[in-house]
């Protein structure tokens, strides 16, 4: 047999660790023990140092010689051309020019050209023109991890009083310092890269993030089938808190499971990011399948899927539990490539630390995503107006069963861009292998002859799954005013003193498609792009694409959107929103390229 390669891999075990982690997690669940104290991501020492210790940086003073130091640990790199110094001067800011030794120039897989670059130990001497007293600096660095993370550009400030001899760090920055220079202000702000964020604020913005994650239309598909199964339960107080913990742990469990796995393979030296998992074209189509099972089941064609999800008659028994938990881990598989706002500013922070660390910051997602449900349980008031069971059910349920066809539309919409339509034709044959065996299952007793052949036609659906393989990047195209990202159009355009506005998306990112609808193609948005005379560069991170990654690492982000916004004539990137908004949009893009828009000719 043929070696695998190593997308196939990549493939295999991130299907076969959310797959079959669910069972381990549920008994782990059951027996009141945590199935990750024993792992070995929860056990090795962090795969990264957080910055400030992969770059101990300070100011030195000795009379009124100003001089600064870098103290880098082994195997990290600080680059010569992401080091620069500002002094701010009544809300003003002014570049410092810079003293610097030689370093060592290697070739930098990030920008894919020659970098000059420290190593060990750096300091150079600070000089200062007109009056040095009471000095504001604002000291810019960057730097990478030869195991191929790439720390956000950093900013850090300083207050010196030359008389006293006094150097303070200023948390925040400065209150009157410029805040228009090209993204200066969005790298040095809390939450918009992995600079100033701490613990405790990674985790309040990982639980907002999760609490905002159930407005995305990828999780109501499941959210309405166990507000379903809560109706049902509605005569019973201890039973619906029951689900709801039962759910809560499914949810969090699977968090922290895939977190695990994407943790483990990106200590293994892989290139991926959160969402990984529906970068595998298999996996996305084993999902349609799973939707549509679950949309004949509630259709009434069998009853499979009500089993996995909790509904029915066992709802009040052990069985019923284990389908409030299988709820939410498939909620989570869904939800996960969703991106909700904070919640990447939270995951880059999750990478850069220990495993511990990480899982935590992953939990806590999960937590925020579990919460309203769970609250909904300990409600009594919003659980007296859930109606009661009744006849109404069958026709709700068969209701619900469109939302989950509509997924498996939309996954199947997402395997076309990554396969292209044999892919597509594949699964659809597939599905209809599927129904012709539901059709056919023998119940309620066992039928040799029929069962058999249901047996041979969900075998031929399974076996199709490996045959999908992703299609070559040229047959992925660009449209309207976009380019196809490349480190090399980015370094020409910068070269040309152009405006670039960069755009990492995926197929499957909800936030992503909803954005580039509503505000990247509206026409203002169009015409202002044409206009400013802007490059606009999309990178389409649908299928694994490496140098899509190591962006995302470079910027303190796991996950798309990324939208990086480059002022014209040079300057750091600024990082947008990841929801963003037509009207700040045109405002960024006029700053960036030096001009104004008249905003009343633009409709």
């Amino acid at each position: 047999m043929a070696v695998m390669t190593r997308s196939f891999r990549n493939n295999f075990l991130a299907l076969l660790a959310i797959l079959l982690c669910l069972p381990a997690i549920n008994a782990s669940a059951q027996a009141g023990s945590n199935p990750f104290a024993s792992s070995s991501i929860g056990q090795q020492e962090n795969t990264f140092l957080p910055v400030d210790e992969a770059y101990r940086q300070d100011l030195l003073l000795s009379g009124e010689q100003l001089s600064a130091l870098f103290e880098i640990a082994p195997e990290y790199y600080l680059y010569r051309d992401k080091l620069a110094l500002y002094r701010i001067e009544n809300g003003q800011k002014t570049a410092i020019p810079l003293d610097l030794p030689s370093g060592k120039v290697i070739w930098d897989d990030y920008f894919e050209k020659e970098t000059e670059v420290y190593r060990g130990q750096l300091e150079f001497p600070i000089t200062v023109t007109g009056s040095p007293q009471n000095l504001q600096l604002e000291l810019h660095y960057q730097g990478c991890a030869d195991a191929g993370l790439c720390y956000p550009p950093q900013v850090r400030h300083y207050r010196i009083d030359i008389a006293s001899g006094s150097i303070q760090a200023v948390d925040g920055g400065f209150q009157n310092a410029a805040s228009g220079s090209g993204g200066t202000s969005s790298n040095a702000s809390m939450g918009e890269s992995g600079s100033a964020i701490t613990l405790p604020l990674a985790l309040l913005f990982a639980f907002a993030g999760g609490l905002l994650l159930n407005l995305m239309p990828c999780v109501f598909p499941v959210l309405s089938i166990k507000l379903l199964a809560v109706s049902q339960a509605a005569q019973n107080a201890s039973q619906r808190h029951h689900h709801g913990w039962a759910y809560a742990a499914g949810v969090v469990l699977s968090f922290v499971a895939i977190a695990a796995t994407m943790l483990a393979l990106r200590a293994g030296g892989e290139a991926i990011g959160w969402g990984f998992q529906l970068q595998s074209p298999w996996l996305v189509a084993a999902l349609a399948y799973l939707f549509f099972i679950m949309g004949l089941s509630l259709s009434g064609v069998t009853e499979i899927g009500s089993s996995l999800m909790g509904i029915g008659s066992n709802l009040s028994n052990s069985q019923g539990l284990r389908g409030s938990f299988t709820s939410g881990a498939l909620a989570t598989l869904v939800a996960s490539p969703c991106t909700a706002p904070l919640m990447g500013s939270a995951l880059g922070f999750a990478v850069t630390q220990s495993a511990a660390v990480a899982l935590s910051v992953f939990a806590a997602l999960g937590a925020g995503m579990a919460a309203p449900f769970l609250l909904l349980t300990y409600i009594p008031a919003l659980a007296d107006k859930l109606p009661r069971p009744g006849p109404w059910m069958d026709r709700l349920k068969q209701l619900l069963a469109f939302p989950m066809y509509l997924t498996a539309v939309w996954l199947l919409w997402v395997l076309g861009r990554q396969t292209g339509g044999d892919g597509v034709t594949l699964v659809l044959s597939g599905a209809v292998a599927i129904a012709f065996a539901l059709w056919l299952w023998p119940s309620p007793q066992w039928h040799w002859l029929r069962g058999s052949l249901a047996v041979v036609a969900l075998s031929v659906a399974l076996m199709l799954l490996p045959r999908l393989s992703t299609a070559p990047q040229a047959q992925q195209q660009t449209s309207d005013y976009w380019q196809p990202y490349s480190a090399e159009r980015l370094e020409a355009a910068r070269r040309e003193g152009r405006p670039i506005l960069t755009n990492m998306t995926a197929a499957w990112c909800i936030t992503c498609l909803a954005n580039e609808k509503v505000v990247l193609s509206s026409d203002a948005v169009s015409q202002a792009i044409e206009k400013l005379g802007v490059v606009a560069l999309k990178g389409d991170w649908t299928n694994q694409d490496p140098h899509i990654s190591e962006l995302l690492a470079k910027y303190g982000r796991t996950s798309v959107p990324l939208y990086l916004l480059y002022p014209a004539n040079g300057g750091e990137a600024k990082i947008l929103p990841q929801i963003l908004s037509r009207e700040e949009l045109l405002m960024e893009l006029e700053a960036a390229a030096g001009s104004r828009l008249r905003t009343t000719s633009i409709p």
